[in-house]
């Protein structure tokens, strides 16, 4: 059984305009995704005074998120699978935009919460579908740069959203910044339906792919598979860290501003945005991508080390969030590729949405055990242990490898 590529639907010498228009497409769906995510987080002190309730309340919005999320992404291969991605596609942006247009007239916490249960159903779908679409769609040696774009439209959905909603709602008030990012999500909607014949995949009969998946719960059987979600949980752990919880950690050792540790998660998405665009043209090979991401995320574990042993001027924290930042944009399109290189044919959307479930479970964990260091004051140690999640991420990057030859040795 060789699991080690996927054959593609896309002939090698598909024009560039082709592929530009499925990864434009699936990127600014994937932008409306990450910008779902951070809709409620940064209204948090409104809505603690709207609804009277406390901050470890709002949290478990997100929770309530992220768990429905995870449920679904996993499940919701089996459905592109068997129906397409584009009709999923087109549900999940729907279900968004719903959401935030419910959360927008919400007059109670209990209907926040069964509002972000329908935002996380959504949110659910996007890896299945958008790894289908790039797999089965765009030629084989542009496919480093379409993961390139799909992970920094990803990262500008969530710099998009904190600008957007705290913008309208010093404007105007929370509740018109909400509905404004309901239309923008159904904007994106109406985009991808005018364009929905770019989306088109003739899907597979079943029982044709591989060995290993003549049942529709075959790929589980894959070593790769559990390898490639462990990687994706350590994976999320790391951006966890980062984005609630290292900018504030380094604030208390370095003495930084306020003004400044805001700064900091901004300039890490954008140079890590800037380090997927090389990324890209790094990931060419996809022979390499283990080498890649061992490079990217121990030059970023340096960095990690170097921010909670040193003493720095304030000014220095940022640039050195951002050098970290551009490592891990490195090695974005190669953590991709680990997956792709270890999913059989005709089951990417399962595949990609157990694989991708890891990114959920990751973030739920992660503020437990960082949340309690910050509480108990282990700033150090909070940065300390982000540098070992990101040992971890290399290790878990070369078990990949490893398990997926075993596989094709004893094939």
């Amino acid at each position: 059984m060789n699991t080690s590529s996927t054959t593609l639907n896309a002939p090698a010498a598909v024009p560039l305009r082709n592929d530009a228009s499925v990864i434009g497409l699936v990127g600014l769906a994937h932008m409306i995704s990450h910008f779902s995510q951070l809709l409620l987080a940064p209204l948090f002190p409104w809505l603690k005074e709207e609804f009277s309730v406390n901050y470890a309340e709002l949290g478990f919005l997100m929770t309530i998120f992220f768990v429905v999320s995870c449920a679904v992404q996993a499940l919701s291969g089996f459905v592109v699978d068997r129906f397409g991605p584009r009709p999923i596609l087109f549900a999940g942006l729907s279900l968004l935009g719903v959401a935030a247009f419910g959360y927008s007239i919400s007059t109670s916490y209990w209907m926040l919460a069964g509002f972000a249960a329908v935002a996380g159903v959504g949110n659910g779908v996007f890896h299945p579908v958008d790894y289908t679409l790039l797999n089965r769609k765009v030629s084989a040696p542009r496919l480093g740069h379409a993961y390139s774009v799909h992970g920094i439209t990803g990262s500008l959905g969530w710099a998009l959203a904190p600008a957007m909603v705290v913008t309208l709602t010093f404007a105007y008030s929370w509740r018109v910044a909400l509905a404004a990012a309901g239309v923008l999500a159904f904007v994106v909607l109406a985009v991808l339906v005018l364009n929905r014949d770019k989306l088109t995949i003739t899907m597979a009969a079943p029982g044709k792919g591989a060995a290993a998946t003549d049942s529709s719960l075959g790929f589980l059987k894959i070593p790769a598979v559990w390898m490639c979600f462990s990687f994706f949980f350590w994976y999320a752990i790391v951006l966890s860290v980062v984005q609630a919880f290292a900018p504030e950690a380094a604030r208390h050792l370095h003495n930084v501003p306020l003004a400044l540790v805001a700064i900091c998660l901004t300039v890490y998405m954008v140079c890590s945005a800037g380090g997927m665009v090389f990324g890209g043209f790094l990931a060419s090979d996809p022979a390499r991508c283990e080498r890649i991401v061992a490079i990217g995320f121990g030059a970023a574990a340096v960095v990690a080390v170097l921010l909670a042993a040193g003493r720095y001027p304030a000014w220095v924290v940022p640039v050195l969030f951002g050098v970290m930042g551009f490592a891990t944009g490195i090695a974005g399109p190669s953590r991709d590729l680990l997956v792709k290189r270890s999913t059989p044919e005709n089951a990417s959307g399962r595949v990609y949405g157990v694989v991708y479930a890891g990114l959920d479970i990751g973030q739920a964990v992660s503020p437990l055990i960082f949340g309690a260091m910050m509480d108990h004051g282990y700033y150090r140690g909070v940065l300390l242990g982000l540098a070992l999640m990101q040992a971890v991420l290399i290790a878990s990057a070369f078990n990949v490898r490893r398990v997926r030859r075993t596989v094709l040795a004893t094939a």
